[in-house]
């Protein structure tokens, strides 16, 4: 998987109590064998519909539900928007094989405050996990940039017109950090934008936290947005769209 938009983690003490939801046994034993070494992490029941998912949370009390989108009896859209209602301090990160943008923005419109493709790495996982718990949201990169880009329309790429205070940070970066910061808002994780510049991992992360720091952006989806206002990349828009 790409990498997620993560931000700051919950400083609590206690484990975050996790439900995770999916209909595919082999898919929730897989998750809880991923989750259940992480020591700031503990999966307090699993569900397999929508319909268990809202049971199981209103007994249990997660602090994050990881919820599948495409399930029997509810879905996980249909799940997520109780939940929000009924459980708004139960935050849901929504997963799927299903990675198209209508399933995105469904997922983020019923209340989820994050959604990874079913493809994540575990580390990945984890991180969103711990994301959504601290009140941030979460998106794969690749995924976060189809959604700009179809709904967020680009100001025109003269200077003069693009909006002051993105303009006004972006000078402020060095061109090194402009160019971290292009592929960063064309959707490529940390390892890729290595690979491409051929410099570390670790040089690319001390990149991006100047980048944050310089745009005064909390996080990656802040930061793309960013690029688009600032005329940094222009909105490409998929074929057949207005």
């Amino acid at each position: 998987m790409s990498g997620a938009v993560t931000g700051t983690a919950t400083g609590a003490d206690e484990p975050i109590r996790v439900l995770i939801a999916d209909d595919q046994p082999l898919v929730r034993r897989g998750l809880a064998l991923i989750l259940g070494p992480a020591p700031s992490v503990t999966v307090v029941a699993e569900a397999e519909n929508g319909e268990q998912a809202l049971t199981l949370a209103a007994e249990h009390r997660p602090d994050v539900v990881v919820m599948d989108i495409r399930m029997p009896v509810l879905d996980g859209v249909a799940a997520t928007e109780r939940l929000a209602r009924d459980l708004p301090g139960c935050r849901v990160l929504a997963l799927s094989t299903f990675d198209m943008d209508e399933y995105v923005v469904a997922a983020l419109r019923a209340g989820a405050c994050g959604f990874l493709p079913k493809d994540s790495s575990p580390e990945e996982l984890v991180a969103a996990i711990r994301t959504v718990r601290a009140g941030e949201a979460v998106v794969a990169p690749r995924l976060l940039t189809r959604l700009i880009s179809a709904y967020v329309r680009t100001p025109p790429a003269a200077a003069h017109d693009r909006p002051e205070a993105a303009s006004r940070a972006a000078a402020d970066l060095t061109p090194r950090e402009v160019e971290v910061w292009r592929l960063l808002a064309t959707g490529l994780d940390n390892n890729e934008i290595a690979r491409t510049l051929e410099i570390s991992v670790s040089t690319v992360k001390n990149y991006i936290t100047s980048i944050f720091d310089k745009l005064r952006v909390r996080d990656r989806a802040q930061a793309v947005i960013a690029a688009y206002e600032s005329g940094l990349v222009q909105v490409r828009r998929p074929a057949g769209r207005d």
